[in-house]
């Protein structure tokens, strides 16, 4: 029962904050005195602060106020894509407070290196976090690939990395600060709800990056599958005849709107030559400049993405579509040709244009929604912080 008082605290703070206690136990039906001793445990926690305020002209003592602490317990989130490294650090309003990202060729590249250099980038964002005040309390890793439902830390497959079956901690460079692994297309799912300041309830959220990976969100919480495997849109077949895909099937989606075939349908082989070597960022950038090969590899992308997300508007019955990632940066070229593609095959349920639309996030989703990771655990069971 003290548990979830505490939660109801805390959650009455971060939602209306500042508050008073006298207004906490308002909002919350407790009495006074017992809202001030689980402030003082959240206090002790490093979950709140309280600082005076002026009496705006009243007589009498000024009041104090209470919020969710901009210092103290916060996420560590980091990601390995195929082509970067990034990691995050979110304080206990979820806000992000440090970012770093560097680029690395990740794809055919040994675990432990790739894991070694995550780690010390993590280790220099937890240390400018220090600095800020802030203590990491949990570390989450976003990868491009399937995480095992069990056992923990256990990256089944990320092909494309080339990874088969690494256990993080055969790998982590230190056992006290070895993260949880989760998918990408996840954490950027998760962190859309998090984030948005009217959420949908139900949602597809789909990216891309060297592949194509959806996340399912229903009624508010992630839907895994039966065994991890849910998402794998990129796979979802659009051509049965058509081009070979690297997991041994034909025509999947991946070969008509994943980033190498954009490229190629493009005209932009590799290496490639655009802004700091970025594909998604030449890919704007020949787009907005009106290069034709490019508008009609993106239209081409688009046709194909939309074919594939009405299978999944069929299939889920879902409030909306959310473009994440890479897809959410070129969503200006991208949205028509999806949207056409949409209002032709969905026909048995009805379908609003403008429940398909582009995340504000971008790709820094993944991390994000890593490091709130941890954030959004300690909401829901403060307890997990250590007493003052």
């Amino acid at each position: 029962m003290r548990r979830r008082n505490l939660v109801l605290v805390l959650a009455a703070v971060a939602a209306q904050g500042p508050l008073s206690r006298a207004d906490v136990a308002g909002r919350i039906g407790l009495t006074r005195p017992a809202v001030s001793s689980l402030v003082d445990e959240l206090i002790g926690r490093g979950a709140l602060t309280e600082a005076e305020t002026t009496s705006g002209g009243r007589v009498g003592r000024p009041g104090r106020a209470l919020a969710v602490s901009r210092q103290g317990p916060a996420g560590l989130g980091l990601e390995i894509g195929v082509a970067h490294l990034t990691a995050c650090v979110a304080d206990l309003r979820g806000e992000p407070r440090v970012w770093r990202r560097v680029e690395r060729a990740n794809a055919g590249r040994s675990p432990g290196q790739v894991l070694a250099e995550v780690s010390a980038l993590g280790a220099e964002a937890e240390a400018e976090a220090a600095a800020l005040g802030l203590r990491v309390e949990g570390r989450v890793l976003a990868v491009p690939g399937v995480v095992a439902n069990a056992p923990r830390g256990l990256v089944e497959r990320a092909p494309n990395l080339g990874w088969h079956a690494v256990r993080l901690a055969d790998h982590w460079p230190d056992p006290d600060t070895v993260p949880e692994p989760e998918n990408e297309a996840n954490l950027g799912a998760l962190a859309e709800y998090w984030n948005a300041e009217q959420p949908v309830e139900t949602f597809v959220h789909v990216s891309a990056e060297a592949g194509i990976g959806a996340a399912l969100v229903i009624d508010g919480q992630l839907f895994r599958g039966a065994r991890g495997f849910a998402g794998e849109l990129g796979h979802i077949p659009v051509q049965p005849e058509g081009a070979p895909c690297a997991c041994g099937a034909r025509g999947c989606l991946e070969q008509y709107a994943g980033e190498a075939a954009v490229l190629r349908e493009a005209g932009l082989a590799q290496p490639l030559s655009g802004p700091a070597d970025d594909p998604v960022a030449l890919l704007a950038e020949r787009a907005g400049a009106g290069h034709a090969p490019t508008l009609r590899a993106l239209d081409r992308a688009g046709h194909a993405l939309g074919l594939a997300l009405a299978s999944a508007v069929e299939l889920i019955d879902p409030d909306g579509l959310v473009l994440g990632g890479a897809y959410a940066e070129l969503a200006e070229w991208l949205l028509p040709s999806v949207r056409a593609e949409l209002a032709v095959r969905v026909t048995v349920r009805p379908w609003a244009a403008e429940a398909l639309r582009s995340s504000a996030l971008g790709r820094r989703g993944p991390v994000l929604g890593a490091a709130q990771m941890t954030v959004r655990r300690i909401m829901a069971d403060p307890t997990r912080l250590p007493a003052g």
